[in-house]
C-alpha cells in the first residue's frame, strides 16, 4: 500500500497540486473503500473524478458525457472492465469519438495478464496495492499538466494506525475509510462461508477476490498472497479439494479484520 509523502518547496511548503481540475477521470470499481481511495487521491492531484460500483454503470457514465481518462477493476459482477472496455471502444467507433485511455485495476497480473487487458481495448494497468507513485506515474503519461509529487512509501503485513494515517491524511479520512472496508469485508466474509458450504467455486472465488482486494488496499501481503494461490487453486482443483486451506485461511483472515476493528 503506498503511503502520502508531499513535496516540498526549498522553504519546506507542501507543493500545490497543478491546476488539472477541468480534467475529469472515470474510477469503476465494485469495493467502495478502493472507489473512495482513488477519489482521494485524485482529489490530492486536484483532478475532477467519478465513481461508479460496476461495468454497467461505467458504460452509461461514458455514453452520457466525455471522459479524459477511465480507471477501472478487470473482475466485478455483472459487467467486468473487460467487457465494459470492449463496449466503450464499440461505442467511439460507432459515434466517431476520440478513443479515451482505459486503465486496468487488478491485484493480480496472472489472471488479468497485460495481453489480456490490451485485447479488451485497454491501454495500460495499475497494480494492487495501488501506490501513489504509481497511480501519479500512469497519469502522468495519459493526462496533461499533471506532475510528479508524490514518493514511494512503505508498507507494513498488518497495518498500524499510525501507517493508516500517514497513508490517508488524517484520522477522520481513516476511520471513514475503515468503516466501509470493514463492512464490506465482513459481508463478503460471511458470503464465503455460505459458498464454500455449498461449494460453490463460482461464489467462492468470487467473494475471495473481493476480499483480496480488501487485504491489497491495506498491505495485508501475507494474506494477500495466500489469497490469490487459493483463487488459483480452486479453479483447478474446485473448492472440496482445498476445504482445509480455505477453513486456515478464513481462521487467519478473521483474525486480521478483528485487528482492524480494533484499530
Amino acid at each position: 500500500m503506498g503511503s502520502l509523502v508531499r513535496s516540498t518547496t526549498g522553504e519546506g511548503r507542501a507543493s500545490e497540486p497543478p491546476p488539472v481540475a477541468h480534467l475529469n477521470v472515470l474510477v469503476v470499481d465494485d469495493h467502495s473503500a478502493y472507489r473512495a481511495l482513488l477519489g482521494y487521491f485524485l482529489q490530492k492531484l486536484g483532478v475532477g473524478h467519478e465513481a461508479v460500483g460496476d461495468g454497467c454503470q461505467g458504460l452509461l457514465a461514458v455514453i452520457k458525457r466525455p471522459f479524459d481518462l477511465i480507471i477501472s477493476d478487470c473482475q466485478m459482477p455483472q459487467m467486468d472492465g473487460y467487457r465494459m472496455a470492449r463496449a466503450i471502444r464499440q461505442h467511439e467507433c460507432r459515434k466517431g469519438l476520440k478513443r479515451v485511455p482505459i486503465i486496468a485495476l487488478t491485484a493480480n497480473l496472472q489472471n488479468d495478464d497485460p495481453q489480456r487487458c490490451r485485447d479488451a481495448g485497454m491501454d495500460a494497468w495499475l497494480l494492487k496495492p495501488l501506490a501513489l507513485e504509481q497511480l501519479q506515474a500512469t497519469l502522468a503519461r495519459w493526462l496533461p499538466g499533471i506532475a510528479p509529487v508524490w514518493g514511494r512509501p512503505t508498507a507494513g503485513a498488518w497495518p498500524t494506525r499510525a501507517h493508516l494515517v500517514q497513508t490517508f491524511g488524517n484520522e477522520r479520512v481513516v476511520d471513514q475509510m475503515l468503516a466501509s472496508l470493514l463492512d464490506e469485508a465482513w459481508e463478503d466474509f460471511a458470503f464465503l462461508d455460505q459458498a464454500c458450504r455449498t461449494l460453490s467455486t463460482p461464489l467462492t472465488t468470487q467473494r475471495l477476490h473481493r476480499l483480496v482486494g480488501s487485504l491489497a488496499f491495506l498491505g495485508g501481503a501475507d494474506l494477500e498472497f495466500r489469497g490469490v494461490k487459493l483463487i488459483e487453486q480452486i479453479h483447478a482443483d474446485g473448492v472440496l479439494a482445498n476445504a482445509s486451506a480455505l477453513q486456515a485461511f478464513r481462521a487467519d483472515l478473521r483474525r486480521c479484520l478483528e485487528y482492524l476493528r480494533s484499530l
